[in-house]
């Protein structure tokens, strides 16, 4: 690799060149990151510790919130640090590694939804058997099939972007490291990859943003075999994953919909996935489940004593 690439580092030109609107954005993004790590982490302190949550939906909902950290931490800080700086640079193996991170996590998030998508549908569809189909061992394979999933479609991007040549222009219009703008600045035709890019990234995001759309619709109209309690729960919860899934999806389906290129919106885009999405997921769950608040008061009350 060494004789093909010349870049041992990479320039980011960030959100802003004012230096003033970096300072703003400092202060924001530092209070955004400081939500996003407390509301994840006390999700799943508070699954891990509420015997009442002990259930395979909040299993899930704690990994979501273990994910959402993860994915909001590879590019965040780096992010929050660059705004105190004139030049931003990053190293190539920086950049790689920032690469994988963010679509190892990304990649695991688009998974667990579909996972967590399945459990909401069997427990609603066929909640008889809710506990024997959702077991330990289905749980913890589930799982793992996310990470796997994740982690190969990370690996492609990293193999795409390591074997290309890179020999002068070094500045990336943007605040992280993401495909296109590395294929941008590339020595070669990237056209072929570009489009890669967007068939595997574009297609699974419209693929399976319709199929989760779709599932939460089946699971919406057997809500009339429920009792009134039933249907008002199943709704509330449902009602979050959907807006979850909406908040999630739209911005990727925005972003890799299109012909290989950098616009200047994705790179608010990227603001919005990374930084935004990661800090509203535990919000919209613990606001919108009465569960979970008492599960939190609680554990809140048995500290305090």
């Amino acid at each position: 690799m060494e004789q093909r690439n010349n870049v041992t580092e990479f320039v980011l030109l960030g959100l802003t060149q004012s230096l003033q609107g970096q300072k703003i954005l400092f202060v924001v993004f530092l209070l955004i990151y400081i939500v996003t790590m407390v509301g994840n982490l006390l999700i799943g302190i508070t699954v891990v510790a509420s015997p009442t949550l002990n259930t395979p939906m909040y299993f899930f909902l704690g990994y979501l919130s273990f994910v959402d950290a993860l994915y909001s931490t590879t590019v965040t800080p780096n992010m929050i640090t660059d705004l105190l700086y004139e030049k931003k640079t990053i190293s190539f193996r920086a950049c790689l590694t920032q690469l994988f991170a963010e679509h190892l996590s990304g990649g695991s998030e688009v998974l667990l939804l579909v996972v967590m998508a399945y459990d909401r549908y069997v427990a609603i569809c066929k909640p008889l058997h809710y506990m024997m189909i959702m077991n330990q061992r289905v749980r913890v394979l589930l799982l793992l099939v996310t990470w796997v999933g994740g982690f190969v479609h990370a690996v492609l991007y990293l193999l795409f972007v390591y074997n290309l040549p890179f020999c002068g222009p070094n500045v990336i219009d943007h605040f992280c490291c993401d495909m296109y703008p590395l294929l941008k600045l590339a020595c070669t035709d990237t056209y072929v990859i570009g489009l890669t890019v967007v068939a595997n990234d574009g297609t699974i995001c419209i693929v399976i943003f319709m199929l989760l759309l779709i599932s939460y619709g089946v699971i919406l109209h057997s809500l009339r075999n429920l009792s009134q309690e039933g249907r008002r729960k199943a709704l509330s919860t449902c009602g979050s994953h959907i807006t979850v899934v909406i908040l999630f999806f739209v911005p990727c389906i925005f972003m890799y919909v299109k012909p290989p290129s950098t616009l200047p919106i994705d790179k608010f885009l990227s603001v919005f996935c990374t930084v935004f999405t990661p800090m509203l997921n535990p919000l919209i769950y613990t606001l919108r489940n009465a569960e979970m608040k008492n599960a939190m008061k609680k554990l809140w009350i048995r500290k305090r004593k």
